[in-house]
């Protein structure tokens, strides 16, 4: 997401069509956008300041049970995203595991792959079946 634009351009884009210039004319001149203008001319004149809204703000829903939630994987470390996710349902607290990740990601814990859970393994050759190379040898 792209920063705001500064308060001195906002500023000065305010007081110019306070002085009697269009918010187009005032645009152009500052090189924003018109509806920029228009909308900080508006604020101005609604609320006094041109100051940028704050941005972002979403909020997870997890964070009201951030402590639970921290103790919880600080007693038991080998849970999934879905067993805690199903440890949430339990506390009619329902969530995607997206969100799980999303919240443990903001205080950088990870859910690594342990031993215990090792990806199935390649199907390797059968024995006694023979590799190319024997066969290019015996050629």
């Amino acid at each position: 997401m792209p920063k705001a634009y500064s308060q001195d351009l906002r500023e000065r884009v305010v007081r110019a069509v306070e002085t009697g210039v269009s918010c187009h004319e005032a645009a152009a001149t500052f090189e924003v956008s018109p509806s920029s203008a228009i909308k900080w001319v508006a604020r101005w004149r609604q609320t006094g300041s041109v100051a940028a809204k704050p941005m972002g703000g979403k909020r997870s829903p997890l964070d009201s049970h951030k402590e639970w939630l921290l103790a919880l994987t600080a007693a038991e470390p080998d849970l999934t995203l879905q067993e805690i996710r199903s440890r949430l349902r339990q506390r009619g607290i329902v969530v995607s595991a997206s969100s799980v990740w999303r919240f443990y990601d903001r205080y950088d814990i990870s859910f690594k792959k342990k031993p215990a859970r090792r990806r199935a393994r390649p199907r390797r050759r059968q024995p006694g079946a023979h590799g190319v190379e024997t066969r290019a040898a015996a050629a």
